[in-house]
């Protein structure tokens, strides 16, 4: 914002400048204007005038060419016309060089003022402290992106009617898994934007993962109000396909599915899409079912999506370090409130959590097995990396973000392992033996 303002005021001065220009030469202007009148002979010039003509008409009497009343109105005419044009030079005498002085200086406060007022009310401070907020939080581990958090919290409590800010602030807040401040924070952007479909979906959306991705009446109320809007918005057809997936319903995944992958603009969220397609084809084909619509798709395009069709898992084994039994037993909550976070990332860190499973510390060690069952949103699951990074983190707060204190164990790099369904028939001593994760150090900030 300094610098905002910097701009302005580097603005401002020319423009005050050229304000008081005029003050600056009014001694200059006086000078040469007292002059020109001192010196203007344009009266004489008419006297001399007037003093021919009435010469010539004097002559012209002596010659008898006019006799005693011609030269007589001859003479009031030249009179008259003489005392019009005295009248015509008179001038009023000059003001004072310093006259008006004081009328500058009030223009010049008046247009910083109003500038100022104006920026304020047409301007666009509030998005460039926005943007300020963003860089000075660049998100590059758990402890800068709650950062962020916290940065854009500040904001949304100085600027409340920016929109912008909600904007910004929602989706970090679902990314980490705090759905109730989420919710609250597109509510705010909804009360500001309105009932725009796109929003509405995305709190739709929201609820129906709060709600252990179940079709509660509140969605449903939101889902009809989207689609009576808009029959095609891309998120709420996701969702209405993901719950008719868990429950079984799967010809009618696939329709809502192929119906969002139309809207959807993220090529990411589209491909997940048709990895649930290829996944609900797989279980209909394993169930004995006929997928008709197959039948519409070229060949190639079957084999491809089937070629999709393997489930994306991994299995691994969490346990703590001996050396931090101590501190665990030292956090200000027993093992059994310390919450244990299991988090599956993509290895580069650009999308939200891939998969979360969400227990309690007295459960170490366990073996748990991370899925796209277990994705916070269809845009951002499990089967859409190739290698991701996974964490174990026992909070003491309950905080999905990492704190000063939690204790944590991190593999990095893990390549995605893809089964079909006839490999989840297969026999734990067949499977691949599962990944070692260790908690192994404490949280610092």
């Amino acid at each position: 914002m300094i610098l905002l303002w910097l701009a302005i005021a580097v603005l401002l001065l020319p423009a005050g400048w050229l304000l008081l220009l005029p003050l600056r030469r009014a001694r200059r202007v006086h000078a040469a204007q007292q002059a020109f009148e001192d010196n203007d002979s344009l009266g004489a010039e008419n006297v001399r005038v007037y003093r021919r003509r009435l010469a010539s008409l004097e002559r012209g009497h002596a010659r008898g060419e006019l006799d005693d009343t011609a030269l007589a109105e001859g003479r009031v005419e030249l009179e008259r016309s003489l005392l019009e044009d005295a009248e015509a030079l008179r001038r009023s005498p000059l003001k004072a060089a310093g006259s008006g002085r004081v009328l500058v200086p009030v223009l010049l406060v008046a247009m910083v003022a109003g500038s100022l007022y104006w920026y304020q009310r047409e301007g666009a401070s509030g998005d460039l402290a926005l943007a300020q907020a963003i860089a000075a939080t660049p998100i590059h581990d758990a402890a800068s992106f709650n950062a962020r958090i916290a940065r854009l919290c500040a904001e949304a409590e100085a600027q409340p009617d920016n929109a912008k800010v909600w904007m910004a602030l929602f989706p970090l807040y679902r990314d980490a898994g705090r759905l109730d401040e989420a919710m609250q924070s597109l509510e705010a952007l909804i009360a500001l934007e309105g009932r725009v479909p796109a929003l509405v979906a995305q709190l739709a959306q929201l609820k129906f993962f709060a709600a252990q991705r179940t079709l509660t009446d509140e969605v449903q109320g939101l889902v009809d109000e989207v689609l009576a809007a808009d029959p095609r918005q891309p998120t709420v057809l996701g969702l209405l396909g993901i719950e008719a997936f868990e429950q079984a319903r799967y010809p009618e995944a696939i329709d809502y599915w192929r119906k969002a992958i139309a809207g959807f603009e993220n090529p990411d969220a589209a491909k997940a899409l048709r990895e649930g397609i290829a996944a609900a084809r797989q279980r209909m084909a394993s169930a004995g079912e006929v997928d008709a619509s197959v039948a519409l798709d070229s060949p190639a395009t079957a084999a491809a999506q089937d070629s999709r069709a393997g489930t994306a898992r991994l299995t691994l084994k969490v346990s703590l370090d001996p050396a931090l039994e101590a501190q665990l037993a030292a956090m200000p909550v027993s093992a059994d409130e310390a919450t244990l976070f299991i988090v599956a990332r993509d290895a580069e860190g650009k999308l939200p959590p891939l998969a979360v499973v969400r227990t309690t510390a007295d459960t170490l060690p366990l073996t748990v097995t991370l899925s796209d069952d277990d994705a916070m949103a269809p845009m951002a699951r499990l089967s859409m990396a190739e290698r991701v990074t996974l964490v174990a983190r026992i909070s003491a707060s309950g905080q999905p973000v990492a704190q000063s204190g939690d204790l944590e164990g991190k593999l990095e790099n893990v390549i995605v392992t893809r089964s079909t369904e006839a490999d989840a028939d297969v026999s734990h001593e067949a499977a691949d033996a599962p990944l070692m994760l260790r908690i192994d150090h404490r949280v610092a900030r």
